[in-house]
């Protein structure tokens, strides 16, 4: 079950960023920029969370570099919010 929950969170932010990438091409609105790159970053997190926990749940430790791509989403999606619209 987890990993069909895993799997749906990461085609969920694919789908989230493939919509905001398209508006952003049509009306070239900042914020939308911004938001198509964080969650472009929240689907590197979300495809990373399915290798850590799914493929290689006992080899490899790739939660640093979960937080690291969950950390510039977040780090993406504020600056836009701050500087993206004056």
């Amino acid at each position: 079950m987890a990993a069909v929950v895993y799997t749906l969170c990461a085609l969920t932010s694919l789908a989230c960023f493939v919509f905001l990438l398209r508006g952003w091409l049509a009306t070239r609105a900042r914020l939308l920029f911004w938001s198509a790159m964080c969650f472009a970053a929240m689907t590197v997190n979300n495809f990373l969370l399915v290798a850590d926990k799914l493929v290689f749940p006992t080899q490899v430790d790739l939660s640093t570099w979960r937080l690291s791509a969950a950390l510039v989403a977040v780090l993406l999606l504020l600056f836009g919010l701050i500087w993206g619209e004056e």
